[in-house]
C-alpha cells in the first residue's frame, strides 16, 4: 500500500478531529474521503502532506513516515487545497517555470514541463495572460497543473472541484482520471456522491472525525437502504383532508 494509516488522531483543545482513523490505499488507484463540512476530511489531508503534525497514530506515503521522514513524504506527493494556489500577477507559464525550478528544475527543463502541463490542461492558449484575467476554472486547472510539476505518485485533491460549474468539474474530473491511468495515486476530498462515484476506486465516509463506513462506490450505494411512506385513506373524503 502506497498510503497507510493507523489509528490516526489530531485533537485541537480538547475537540478531537480526528478520532482514530485507519486508511489504505493501493498504488494506481483513487480513494474519496466523503463527507459533510466539520467531517475531518481536510485535517487528515494535512497530516498526510505534513502540514499538520497528529496527535496520535502513525501515517505513512510510499514508506515514508509523515512524522519522522516529513522531507522525505513531500518529495513523493503533490498537493492541490480548496483554494487556487496561484500568484494572480503571473502568467500560468511564469507560475509554472517558477514552481518548476524552486523544485530543482534546469530554467529549460522547466519552461518544457510547463509547457506540457499547459498543452495538457487546455491552458495553452492562455499561457502567457496573466492569471488574473482567468476564470475560475482556468485556475484550478493550473493550480491542478502546477502540482504535478514534481512527478508526484501521490496527490492530494482537496474538495478540487469547489465553487466550479457542471463542465468545469468534468473538465477536471476527466483530467484526474488520466493522471490515474498513468499510474498516480490519489487521494481526493469531496461532499459531492457524484464526485466519489465518478472517480473513486474506493470511498471512506467520514462522520465528525470517524470512518463510519468503508467501500467501493457500489458496494456503500447497495448498502444504503431508504424509506417510504405510505398513506391509507379509507374515503376520498379524507384523503381530501389530509
Amino acid at each position: 500500500m502506497i498510503v497507510e494509516v493507523e489509528g490516526l488522531r489530531r485533537t485541537y483543545g480538547s475537540a478531537e478531529v480526528l478520532a482514530g482513523i485507519d486508511l489504505e490505499v493501493a498504488e494506481g488507484t483513487v480513494l474519496a474521503l466523503l463527507g459533510p463540512n466539520g467531517a475531518g476530511k481536510t485535517t487528515a489531508v494535512h497530516v498526510l502532506t505534513t502540514l499538520v503534525r497528529p496527535s496520535g497514530g502513525t501515517a505513512r506515503i510510499a514508506g515514508f513516515d509523515v512524522v519522522r521522514e516529513p522531507r522525505r513524504v513531500r518529495e513523493v506527493i503533490g498537493l492541490t487545497g480548496q483554494f487556487a494556489a496561484v500568484d494572480a500577477e503571473q502568467t500560468g507559464r511564469e507560475n509554472l517555470v517558477m514552481l518548476g525550478r524552486l523544485c530543482g528544475l534546469r530554467r529549460g527543463a522547466a519552461r518544457v514541463a510547463a509547457g506540457d502541463l499547459l498543452e495538457r490542461f487546455a491552458l495553452a492558449d492562455a499561457a502567457d495572460r496573466r492569471v488574473r484575467t482567468y476564470s475560475g476554472g482556468m485556475r484550478r486547472r493550473l493550480d491542478l497543473a502546477m502540482s504535478l510539476v514534481g512527478g508526484p505518485r501521490v496527490l492530494f485533491l482537496d474538495e478540487p472541484t469547489t465553487g466550479l460549474d457542471p463542465a468545469g468539474r468534468t473538465v477536471l474530473w476527466d483530467a484526474v482520471s488520466g493522471l490515474v491511468r498513468e499510474g498516480t495515486t490519489v487521494v481526493l476530498t469531496t461532499q459531492y456522491l457524484e464526485e466519489a462515484d465518478r472517480l473513486a476506486d474506493r470511498v471512506v465516509l467520514l462522520d465528525r472525525g470517524r470512518v463510519a463506513a468503508t467501500g467501493t462506490p457500489d458496494a456503500l450505494k447497495a448498502g444504503v437502504g431508504g424509506e417510504r411512506l405510505e398513506l391509507e385513506f379509507p374515503a376520498a373524503a379524507d384523503a381530501a383532508r389530509a
